[in-house]
């Protein structure tokens, strides 16, 4: 990918107008999304500011989640954009993702189920596979630990029930909630969806773990077996 030249750069502009001066001065919502992503980069390429690349590559992504979600393969097509900024961008959203994730440790999940999808939502929502996730939670229903357990088509040759079991006795849980994603967005339940939820919910209550939910995520949405009575 080769991005446009321009001439005139972030120092030729008025204080008022840069964006870190802006920043400084009235806060970063005050920002766009590209003067946010130009912050980032810090400076541009050679004949071509930083905010005009930014902008370049918020529109050629399609916004500022195309251009967050995208890994470091997909960066180093864009022509002059360095190891170093792609490592900046790839690092922000991580932060943003980690961030969340510690918002949600000691996170009731029967009484405040939202904030929980809502973190799902955001790590799963752009993967290009499906993952098998499972969320640990202790006595009082609150999230203690988290892990990605599979990855590719979320079948029963796929998901081993002896694995979820032993990352569930490791981190102490008395009940999961099992995630998984649809990169085509829809969240219907398959059939291949509700026998691996059955065999899953067998396997754990033989050690007296109980599966609260299994939650199918898609984009900005998502399908709660409990919801919708689903569970054994």
């Amino acid at each position: 990918m080769s991005l446009p030249k321009t001439t005139n750069g972030i120092n030729s502009w008025p204080t008022s107008e840069r964006p870190r001066e802006r920043l400084k001065e009235q806060g970063a919502a005050s920002l766009s999304d590209a003067e946010l992503i130009a912050i980032l980069l810090r400076n541009g390429l050679p004949g071509k500011d930083a905010i005009t690349l930014a902008r370049e590559l918020v529109t050629h992504y399609g916004g500022l989640r195309g251009l967050l979600s995208v890994g470091w393969k997909d960066l180093e097509e864009v022509k002059g954009l360095g190891a170093a900024k792609i490592a900046t961008l790839i690092s922000t959203t991580e932060i943003a993702r980690r961030q969340l994730r510690e918002e949600i440790r000691g996170k009731d999940f029967i009484r405040d189920p939202q904030s929980i999808v809502g973190y799902l939502s955001f790590d799963l929502r752009d993967k290009k596979k499906e993952v098998f996730k499972v969320l640990f939670l202790n006595r009082a229903n609150h999230v203690i630990n988290e892990k990605d357990l599979f990855h590719g088509t979320v079948d029963q040759a796929m998901v081993h029930p002896r694995e979820v079991v032993k990352a569930a006795l490791d981190s102490h849980a008395t009940s999961v909630v099992l995630v998984h994603n649809h990169p085509s967005g829809r969240i219907e339940p398959s059939r291949e969806d509700r026998e691996i939820t059955n065999k899953l919910h067998t396997a754990l209550l033989t050690v007296s773990i109980k599966v609260l939910d299994h939650l199918i995520v898609g984009d900005n949405t998502y399908f709660s077996f409990r919801e919708h009575n689903l569970l054994l």
